[in-house]
C-alpha cells in the first residue's frame, strides 16, 4: 500500500439506543431492590418488645441511604432527584395503615408483643419513579409455632387476593373486574377488604394517578366511581388491604396524623407566612410524594403551618384509621408494570410470607380463581402461539360452516 493510500475505515458499528420505557423501568426496578434490602431489615427488627417509632425511623434512614448510593451522575448536568416515597409505616393489628408516630405523640411508645399482626408498608424512589411495597408478618412466628385462627385466616386471605389482583390487573381489563375478584377471594376465609380503600396508576413524581381501583365500596362509591381500562405501558400500585372483620369498615379514631402529601394540582395562595414557609420545605424536601412530619425542622410551626395548607386542599392528609378492636387487618401492597410482553411486578415478592408460617383450615373453593392462580403471570411465548394457532383454527371453522 502506497503512503497516499488510506486504510478503509471499518465500517460504523450502530449503537444499540436504550429506549426511555426500558431507562424508566431499570430506575423502578431500582428502587424496588431498595425496598426490598430495607425491607428484609426491618423484618428482623420486628420482635417481641421492639418500639414501633424506633422501626418507622429506621426504615425512613435506610431508604435514604439506599437511594443516597445510586444514580449519582448528573444527567445533562441535571442531578437525579431519590429518596422516600412513602415514609416507612409499621401498622399493627387492627389499625389499618399510616401508623408512623412522632417522638411527642403518646402512641410514641408502642412496643410489639409477641402474635402481633404487623404491617410494613414503604417505597423509593428514583428520578420520580416509585416502587412502594407492604407486607404482613407476625410477630414470634416460625415453622414450628405457625400462625393459627383468625390471624392465619386473614393474611392467607390477603395474599391470595394480592396473587389474584396481579393476574386480573392486565391490558383490556376492567378495574371493577380487580375490585370483584378481591372481595371473591376473601370471602374464602370469612374476611372483607377494607372499605374504600384505593389503589392507583402511577407515573413519574405520581402515585396517585386519575386511573384507580378500589376495595369494597359502599353504595355512594359504587355510584360514583369511574370505571377504568388497563392499556399497555401503565404502572400501579396495587394496595390490598383485608379484616377479619364482618363489613372491612374502618375508622380514625385517637392517632395523630403524622403523613401528608402534596398535591400539585392544587393553587392556592396561603395566608399565613408559618404556612407558606412550610409548605416550601415540603416542596424542596419531597417534592410531589406522601412525607412525615418528623422530616420537617420544626414539628410545631410544621403542624401549624400544614392545618391551612390541609384546610384549602394544597395539602393532603394520609389518616390513621382502624378496624373494631377485636380484627386483625393483613397488607400486601406491589407495584407492577403493564408491559408489551405482558405484565410485570416491580416490587419483588413478600420476604416473610412462607405458606409453612400461615396455618388456616379455610381454602380458595372457587374453580375460577383456582384456575386464574395456576396461571403464569405473564403467558409464555409457546403457549400465546398455540392460543393464535386454535384461534385461527375457530375462526376456519366458522368460516367453513358458513
Amino acid at each position: 500500500m502506497s503512503d497516499s493510500e488510506k486504510p478503509a475505515a471499518p465500517p460504523a458499528v450502530e449503537e444499540k439506543k436504550t429506549s426511555t420505557a426500558e431507562v424508566d423501568l431499570t430506575k423502578y426496578k431500582t428502587a424496588a431492590e431498595i425496598v426490598n434490602n430495607v425491607t428484609k431489615k426491618l423484618i428482623e427488627l420486628c420482635v417481641e418488645g421492639a418500639k414501633v417509632i424506633d422501626i418507622c425511623v429506621e426504615g425512613d434512614k435506610l431508604l435514604e441511604q439506599g437511594t443516597g448510593t445510586v444514580y449519582n451522575k448528573p444527567i445533562k448536568g441535571i442531578k437525579i432527584s431519590k429518596g422516600v416515597a412513602f415514609p416507612t409505616c409499621v401498622s399493627v393489628n387492627n389499625t389499618v395503615s399510616h401508623f408512623s408516630p412522632l417522638a411527642s405523640d403518646p402512641q410514641s411508645s408502642q412496643v410489639l408483643a409477641k402474635d402481633d399482626v404487623v404491617k410494613l408498608h414503604l417505597g423509593a424512589h428514583i428520578d420520580g419513579f416509585a416502587a412502594v411495597s407492604a407486607e404482613t408478618l407476625v410477630v414470634g412466628a416460625s415453622a414450628e409455632n405457625p400462625v393459627t385462627g383468625r390471624r392465619a385466616d386473614v393474611i392467607k386471605a390477603a395474599w391470595t387476593a394480592a396473587e389474584i389482583a396481579m393476574r386480573t390487573v392486565k391490558v383490556g381489563n376492567k378495574n371493577w373486574a380487580v375490585t370483584e375478584a378481591v372481595g371473591k377471594v376473601t370471602t374464602a376465609w370469612d374476611c372483607k377488604p377494607v372499605e374504600g380503600m384505593l389503589s392507583c396508576q402511577q407515573t413519574q413524581n405520581v402515585i396517585d394517578g386519575k386511573k384507580r381501583i378500589i376495595l369494597n365500596p359502599s353504595e355512594t362509591q359504587k355510584r360514583d366511581f369511574e370505571a377504568a381500562t388497563f392499556a399497555e405501558g401503565e404502572v400501579y400500585g396495587v394496595d390490598i388491604l383485608v379484616s377479619s372483620g364482618e363489613d372491612g369498615k374502618a375508622r380514625v379514631e385517637e392517632s395523630r396524623t403524622t403523613l401528608y402529601q402534596r398535591d400539585s394540582t392544587v393553587t392556592y395562595q396561603l395566608k399565613m407566612k408559618t404556612s407558606r414557609t412550610v409548605l416550601s420545605e415540603v416542596q424542596k424536601k419531597a417534592g410531589a410524594f406522601p412525607f412525615n412530619i418528623r422530616t420537617l425542622e420544626d414539628e410545631k410551626r410544621a403542624r401549624m403551618g400544614l392545618q391551612e395548607a390541609v384546610q384549602h386542599s394544597l395539602v393532603k392528609p394520609y389518616d390513621v384509621v382502624y378496624t373494631p378492636a377485636s380484627t386483625f387487618v393483613a397488607a400486601f401492597h406491589f407495584t407492577i408494570a403493564l408491559l408489551p410482553g405482558g405484565p410485570s411486578m416491580i416490587t419483588l415478592p413478600p420476604i416473610w410470607y412462607k405458606p409453612e408460617l400461615v396455618k388456616t383450615e379455610k381454602e380458595l373453593e372457587d374453580e375460577e380463581l383456582k384456575a386464574l392462580l395456576a396461571r403464569n403471570l405473564r403467558e409464555s411465548k409457546k403457549s400465546k402461539k398455540k392460543k393464535a394457532a386454535k384461534e385461527g383454527v375457530e375462526a376456519g371453522d366458522d368460516a367453513n360452516e358458513a
